[in-house]
């Protein structure tokens, strides 16, 4: 039922900096969780940061410390602040409902690139 429109992505040198943002559409957004997620080239998708309703977060090892996930509900947009990228931060990133099975879990869009490059 859900659809996110991801942006903010683009190209940025090793050690930089970038904010990514996500719009959701649909029934009360608030009362949600929502993840992001990233798909490196030849890589499978994985799922990077979760953040629910209250405000409680989750990151995968790789991002701890440096990915701060946050959320706008008055504007339904949830961010992925990211510092300190690394080449492994290569990805095309998207933002869905926290699991497969979450009911605002939705059709993957286009997603953003992020391009971590010297």
């Amino acid at each position: 039922q859900a659809q996110f429109v991801e942006s903010g992505g683009g190209l940025v040198q090793p050690g930089g900096s970038l904010r990514l943002s996500c719009v959701a559409s649909g029934s009360d957004f608030s009362s949600h969780a929502v993840g992001w997620y990233r798909q490196p080239p030849g890589k499978e998708r994985e799922l990077v940061a979760t953040i629910t309703s209250g405000g409680n977060t989750y990151y995968i090892d790789p991002v701890k410390g440096r990915f701060t996930i946050s959320r706008d509900n008055a504007k339904n947009t949830v961010f992925l602040e990211m510092k300190n990228l690394k080449s492994e931060d290569t990805a095309v990133y998207y933002c869905n409902g926290p699991s497969r099975g979450s009911l605002n879990f939705s059709n993957w869009s286009r997603g953003t690139q992020v391009t971590v490059s010297s």
